[in-house]
């Protein structure tokens, strides 16, 4: 069991939560993520991706919006109350060292996961220009610690509330014609986003890294649930990512396989999830 330290509601639907857990925190990386449940029975089982950690105080933050039953449900809790399993750090850390300068594109929650991204890489001395996307001012999470830390901060908005009125692709494509272009370009949000993310840095061979969100089960590589394929050859995000090559992605068939149990899937309070409904039925047959 591990207890909530502390909570707060960045936005809407958007949560921080710090979380006790000192080995983890002691032995994270950036890019690494953990794998929770809120119950010890049929639980659904959640990728989140470490967002901070402290090591002094043994806790670990994690950042995260409620969309659906198990987001939600861990929403509703509080500082005081506990999380029945959290297990990690899991996933291959960022490949961090002296690129030069280092684009990080964050959008929507993808900002979250990219903040120890970003810190490694301006500690290990490139220069960092972050640009941060969102639907609406709103929606807009973590400026201010990004600000600290980079050289350059760019705000995209979609309604053009705040900051530029574009989509993250556009500032992107403009520092690749700059002179000289970036070494290396970071991706996290939507997956549509990240495609074309590569996409706008693919034409100026900018080395571009991803971080996938695929279905994911296990975390360890047993269910498959999570594979991708990269460079024409399967993957799986939990074991061999979750960062990748972004121009090698074939994001059009991880997009396809995120779409699979969107009819499973509910989206509604009190809607009862088809999982739930077949552990009901197969207790009732006993």
């Amino acid at each position: 069991m591990n207890r909530i330290l502390s909570r707060k509601q960045l936005s809407e639907n958007v949560f921080r939560m710090q979380i006790e857990a000192p080995l983890i925190a002691s032995e994270r990386r950036p890019g690494q993520f953990v794998i929770l449940s809120l119950s010890n029975e049929y639980a659904e089982r959640i990728p989140l991706t470490i967002a901070d950690a402290d090591t002094e105080k043994g806790s670990i933050t994690i950042i995260f919006q409620a969309v659906g039953k198990t987001t939600k449900d861990l929403a509703k809790l509080n500082a005081g109350d506990k999380i029945a399993n959290l297990v990690g750090p899991l996933g291959s850390p960022t490949h961090i060292e002296k690129f030069g300068t280092v684009v990080c594109v964050g959008g929507g929650i993808g900002v979250a996961p990219m903040y120890p991204i970003a810190q490694g890489m301006k500690k290990a001395g490139n220069k960092l220009i972050v640009i941060i996307g969102a639907r609406t001012k709103n929606l807009v999470i973590m400026e201010d610690e990004m600000r600290a830390i980079a050289d350059e901060l760019v705000i995209c908005t979609d309604d053009g509330s705040y900051g530029r009125k574009s989509l993250v692709t556009e500032p992107l494509k403009e520092l690749c014609e700059r002179s000289p272009k970036p070494d290396l370009a970071v991706a996290i949000g939507p997956p549509v986003m990240m495609k074309f993310c590569a996409a706008a840095t693919k034409p100026y061979n900018v080395p571009t890294v991803v971080s996938l969100n695929t279905i994911m089960v296990d975390g360890t590589g047993m269910c498959g649930g999570c594979r991708v394929t990269v460079g024409k050859e399967t993957k799986f995000v939990c074991v061999d990512g979750p960062e990748f090559d972004g121009h090698l992605v074939d994001f059009d068939n991880m997009i396809k396989r995120l779409n699979s149990y969107k009819k499973q899937e509910h989206h509604l309070d009190g809607h009862e999830c088809n999982l739930d409904q077949q552990i009901r039925n197969a207790g009732s047959r006993k």
